[in-house]
């Protein structure tokens, strides 16, 4: 989940930087095996937990400490990896999955890795639902180690689409080290141990390090030694970071990029793969988005085109209510869904139907019912300088068509704990979906991934709740028909067009910036073979693996 903290603090913050060498260490006239400064701007300083279970520390584990049984590449169409796991295979009509566990594979103390860890790992999401961030216990019926070498996954029905939640993002934990722990729910892990290629080794509010963990199982990885991410607490600090070199490995949006950071540095590049949705969550539980009405002339009411050009300088294209990202998956985009809902921009629309459910203009333009005028509230990362403009930009549209609309830019701690806990009438954010339209409509819908006002949710911050829909999303589950899977998401399209339980505005990219005079081995267009954001997981911990200095 990209999550970041409020901007406007550059100056500040770059003296802090600046002043602290082991947060920003300069790259200039360093030795070959110099340590690769990160670029991922949080807007927040670290909080130093690392535990894999935990939505916003998961970014900094899973993947560089804790690993997965497979990895599965979204950008090329799902294809598998063996990581921790050698094989797999189905039986039992695709209720039973059987993974074959690698062997000579240790933990970064030296302790070896084996099936009762994988075993151990999976019952641990079971015996502490709130560490299950994808809801696997709603499909899993048991997990057992057999032998010495293999685990046995059992699931209440057939559920080959579940393949990439349990094998590809589930990260393995050491059961001599997680079984003592008293509660894995909310004691911190500032140590963490996994079988990774780097160690945790040293962390401050300003910095985290990682270095090269000499019991990793794959021969000749990793090259870089040691990894530096310092902590920005805006856009506009990261961004100077990387355009005066002192990053090669960037993650961040950055406006005018071609002239701010592409020109200035030989090698300087970047690729932002669409893999996503940036959408508005509305309350569904509270306030005048449950009216689906209100739901319908908000999406209506929003010039996405405008939003992508003032808000993102156009590097996110404009959003389909359907959901379907383009041209990763417009394969899976259905013509009925998007003939239903018609011109996505379309304000004469959305006055037309606030007027049928009974609103009317007062004196002041705004659309008022029953004597109470129609205002909304809309929260966003104030450390997303592009997210807050883009807010603004939704804002004013709201208001041209009489909808009270306010920007509320809210502190990266503060808004991610207010998203997950549904503390908002309208909030901008994205989840991170997977490697086909239904993992991201999953999230965005599946009851079980939700919870009630005040709790936090791993997903379904909106608090969507149709045991049709989650018959849909478990029947999706339960075939391996390609065929009946499209007409799956064909239905869930309908939803999105009928009930908008969230209204997506922008195709949510990649941001990736690199310099590929400094390293080689960074993921591209031609050889896409893992997502290159830093804030994606398994994946960033796969690229970072496949780097090579050059100086």
């Amino acid at each position: 989940m990209r999550s970041k903290f409020k901007a406007g603090l550059f100056a500040s913050s770059l003296a802090l930087i600046a002043s602290t060498c082991v947060v920003a260490p300069s790259l200039a006239g360093a030795a070959p095996q110099k340590a690769l400064n990160l670029d991922n701007e949080q807007g927040e300083l670290w909080p130093c937990a690392f535990t894999p279970f935990n939505g916003f520390d998961a970014q900094f584990s899973i993947g560089v400490t804790y690993e997965t049984l497979d990895f599965i590449n979204a950008l090329q169409n799902q294809k598998t990896t063996p990581w921790l796991a050698t094989a797999y295979a189905w039986s039992n009509n695709n209720k039973t999955l059987t993974f074959t566990i690698r062997s000579g594979v240790k933990f970064s103390d030296g302790t070896p890795f084996s099936a009762a860890d994988v075993a151990y790992s999976f019952n641990l999401l079971k015996k502490y639902p709130a560490l299950d961030l994808n809801a696997i216990w709603s499909v899993l019926s048991s997990v057992t180690q057999s032998g010495s070498d293999k685990v046995v996954l059992n699931f209440s029905t057939a559920a080959v689409p579940y393949f990439y939640y349990v094998a590809g993002q589930v990260p393995m934990v050491p059961k001599h080290i997680w079984s003592k722990i008293a509660n894995p729910v909310t004691d911190p892990i500032s140590h963490p141990i996994g079988t990774g290629g780097y160690i945790m080794s040293k962390c401050t509010p300003q910095n985290i390090q990682w270095t090269a963990n000499p019991h990793y199982w794959q021969p000749g990885m990793p090259t870089v030694k040691t990894l530096n991410m310092p902590a920005f607490l805006s856009n506009n600090t990261a961004n100077e970071y990387l355009a005066t070199g002192q990053s090669a490995y960037g993650a961040q949006f950055i406006p005018n990029i071609k002239t701010y950071f592409v020109a200035k540095k030989a090698g300087n590049g970047y690729w932002f793969p669409p893999v996503g949705n940036v959408v508005l969550f509305p309350n569904l539980k509270s306030g005048p988005t449950t009216d689906v009405a209100v739901r319908q002339a908000i999406s209506y009411g929003i010039n996405r085109a405008t939003v992508s050009k003032i808000g993102e300088y156009g590097y996110e294209p404009p959003a389909s209510q359907t959901g379907i990202v383009s041209p990763t998956y417009s394969s899976w985009s259905s013509s009925a869904a998007s003939s239903y809902f018609g011109n996505s921009y379309n304000p004469t629309k959305a006055q037309s139907i606030l007027k049928a459910d009974g609103y009317t203009k007062d004196s002041s333009g705004v659309f008022a019912k029953n004597g109470k005028e129609l205002s909304l509230s809309i929260i966003t990362n104030g450390g997303y300088s592009d997210w807050v403009a883009s807010v603004q930009v939704i804002a004013q549209e709201l208001s041209k068509i009489g909808i009270k609309t306010k920007v509320d830019p809210v502190a990266s701690s503060n808004f991610t704990t207010d998203v997950l806990n549904g503390q908002f009438q309208l909030a901008y954010d994205n989840e991170s979906g997977g490697p086909a339209p239904f993992y991201e409509m999953r999230q965005w819908m599946y009851s079980k991934n939700s919870a009630a006002i005040g709790k936090p949710a791993s997903s379904n911050w909106e608090r969507f709740n149709s045991p049709a829909v989650d018959k849909l999303l478990n029947q999706y589950g339960a075939t391996t028909s390609s065929a009946l899977q499209h007409s799956i998401v064909n239905q869930l399209q309908m939803v999105m067009v009928k009930q908008l339980p969230v209204i997506p505005v922008l195709e949510l990219v990649d941001w990736f910036q690199y310099n590929n005079k400094e390293y080689s081995g960074f993921p591209s267009p031609s050889n896409p073979y893992a997502q290159p954001a830093m804030y994606n997981v398994p994946d960033w911990g796969v690229v970072v693996l496949h780097l090579k200095p050059l100086k």
